[in-house]
């Protein structure tokens, strides 16, 4: 790591405290609510707070060719999004504020659906009715494989088949998005961002966005493909990407997600690496890293799922809820799978001993059916089948929380 990005490190990390929880606040079938979909949320806000949530996810806000909002068209124009009005956004942002609550918006730039194509080319509606994000072929890069009609500069990151890559080099689009980021903060109430995709393009974009709005909270998905055995890089890259990035946004951490994939199908000794750290970003970078079991992605669309039994979800809670990071909460695990007390009990016991983004973790077991560790010598978590501690468990601590295949206990 060179002196620049340490410096980042250092003067610009994120001063998360031991309360921060993230909550994804939908999934992919989440548009199709009767009713709307901001208004069934909207009654779920009260639990959320009182389950030790302090911030959550929504879904992209704006107009898109899509239903579920992610090959947005119209920016600015809210009212045709299929989860709901703006005034419905507005009065569950409202909701979620008045609990305590923060709002994050799925932010997504680096590609948009066209209003119009015709003879004269291709071209953007910003949902103004002045010229604010609208334009033609010179909006999109001129090397996108997919979409050949563009003339602005060269993509600065990985293609995005499924739509036109936007020119993000361009500091006209760079300003006007910015200050639509900032509307959303100031008009709608959002605190924070969900950047979608931040592989397709250069991680400077990302630093101006950040610098630009400013938010209370942020977060990237930088999805690398992973390979095991090269755990180690992966996590590198994740922790190298944040300080490019200026250092005060956050990543889910996808290399413990993938390790984990593997690691509760018999093969827990993965979540330990060779100097006797957790192996995911939480082992390198844990004050930046967002951890998480399953998402809209990696579950509603299988395109990298944990686990359809509900007690291996459930180990994997007791993970992220008593290691350091920035624990995520998925949706679906919540509202819909039966999971939501266990859950409840293992934030409370967060909450209750200070478990934070920099804890320290003593991992004392790491075996194909048993993980265990000591979380800043006041909580010891295990996970997996093995019952037969051995000497592993101190007299000094008591049982906290048991469930199947896992155990909480902490410090008398």
């Amino acid at each position: 790591m060179n002196l620049l990005i340490l410096l980042c490190f250092i003067f610009l990390s994120p001063a998360f405290t031991s309360a921060d929880i993230l909550f994804q606040g939908f999934n992919w079938q989440s548009w199709r609510k009767e009713g709307g979909f901001y208004n069934f949320l909207k009654s779920s806000v009260p639990e959320l707070a009182s389950s030790g949530i302090t911030h959550v996810w929504l879904p992209p806000p704006s107009q898109s060719r899509d239903p579920e909002g992610y090959y947005p068209g119209r920016l600015y124009d809210l009212n045709a999004s299929k989860y709901g009005s703006q005034a419905e956004l507005k009065s569950l942002v409202e909701a979620f504020h008045q609990n305590g609550i923060k709002c994050i918006a799925d932010i997504v730039v680096n590609h948009r659906s066209t209003e119009r194509e015709d003879a004269q080319g291709v071209f953007f509606e910003g949902g103004t009715p002045d010229g604010r994000l609208d334009g033609g072929p010179s909006l999109i890069c001129n090397n996108d494989p997919n979409f050949t009609y563009g003339t602005g500069s060269p993509d600065s990151g990985r293609d995005f088949p499924f739509g036109p890559d936007v020119d993000l080099l361009n500091t006209t689009t760079q300003q006007q998005l910015s200050d639509w980021m900032n509307w959303l903060k100031t008009d709608i109430g959002f605190d924070g961002w969900r950047f979608d995709f931040v592989i397709g393009y250069a991680t400077s974009i990302t630093k101006f966005f950040m610098e630009q709005t400013k938010p209370d909270f942020a977060v990237a998905e930088k999805w690398d493909d992973f390979t095991l055995g090269q755990e180690d890089a992966h996590r590198n890259a994740l922790r190298d990407w944040v300080g490019a990035a200026g250092g005060a946004i956050t990543a889910f951490d996808f290399t413990t997600k993938f390790i984990f994939n593997q690691a509760i199908k018999g093969e827990l000794g993965r979540l330990k690496d060779s100097n006797g750290n957790p192996a995911g970003m939480i082992g390198v970078l844990p004050q930046n890293a967002v951890t998480f079991i399953d998402n809209h992605d990696t579950w509603s669309q299988r395109l990298a799922p944990f686990s359809d039994d509900p007690d291996k979800v459930a180990q994997g809670y007791v993970y992220i809820l008593t290691h350091p990071g920035i624990p995520s909460i998925f949706y679906d695990h919540f509202l819909e799978w039966g999971l939501k007390d266990p859950i409840k009990n293992l934030t409370a016991i967060r909450k209750k001993h200070g478990i934070n983004p920099t804890s320290k973790v003593k991992i004392l077991a790491a075996e194909s059916d048993l993980y265990m560790a000591e979380i800043d010598e006041k909580i010891i978590m295990k996970i997996g089948p093995k019952g037969d501690l051995g000497n592993l468990l101190p007299s000094t601590y008591q049982l906290a929380y048991p469930g199947k295949d896992f155990a909480v206990w902490e410090k008398i």
